[in-house]
């Protein structure tokens, strides 16, 4: 990801113009809004428009964790764009800078790269391997345990594919914060990085309007608090 390609991706992302296309390619993804790099808040039209969908997300409590399983959203990573690459090389090439690849896999295998992590400020090496991998992880801005709990429990498996997979909902980070961070919400986890709060809260909540999960009403007042701020 270049300099130029991170800029324009932060523009649209604060114009509020997530594109979650399917596009063809092994680099379909990286055409689509990221919103994972950038030092700036989202504009007032974007505050706006996220406290305006915030109002509309159904309030409920949780509904029992009971039956959740990871492979109730499909395989890990699966290739739902069919671009020949699996969700968690296309993310990581779409949020990285200067990547490298795995020769005769159409630079689709992602072995170096550097992480510029919207969770704590920090430049992470990253290097593909078994010991090293881990140090940057694919999050779930909204966990699938926390969406199975707030409404998931009834979507198709398709649908359920379908949310695991998208990248709007997927973010290259830090990957002991993504561990701390677990199933959490809103309500009791952010981003120690407090710039990037109004942009994790807005994307959270354009993912819950997208697919109807709920949100409690702590977890409302939370968001409404950052939202206030920004």
């Amino acid at each position: 990801m270049k300099s130029g390609e991170t800029s324009v991706r932060v523009r649209a992302f604060m114009a509020g113009l997530a594109t979650v296309g399917l596009l063809a390619g092994c680099g379909g993804l990286e055409a689509q809004t990221s919103g994972s790099i950038g030092d700036a808040k989202p504009g007032s039209a974007a505050i706006a428009g996220a406290k305006e969908k915030l109002e509309k997300l159904t309030v409920k409590g949780r509904a029992p964790k009971t039956g959740f399983d990871r492979d109730k959203f499909g395989p890990a990573w699966a290739d739902v764009d069919r671009n020949g690459c699996d969700t968690r090389n296309d993310i990581l090439k779409r949020d990285m800078e200067d990547e490298t690849f795995k020769p005769g896999t159409h630079d689709c295998i992602v072995l170096t790269g550097t992480l510029h992590d919207p969770y704590s400020g920090k430049t992470i090496k990253f290097k593909r391997g078994q010991s090293t991998s881990s140090a940057v992880q694919i999050d779930h801005l909204v966990p699938l345990s926390d969406a199975w709990q707030k409404g998931a429990q009834q979507w198709s498996a398709a649908k359920r594919k379908e949310f695991a997979n998208d990248p709007l909902n997927l973010l290259a980070v830090d990957g002991p914060l993504n561990a701390q961070k677990s199933d959490s919400d809103a309500a009791t986890w952010l981003p120690p990085r407090k710039e990037f709060r109004c942009e994790y809260i807005a994307r959270q909540i354009d993912v819950k309007a997208k697919y109807g999960v709920w949100v409690t009403a702590a977890e409302k007042d939370a968001m409404k608090g950052v939202l206030d701020s920004c």
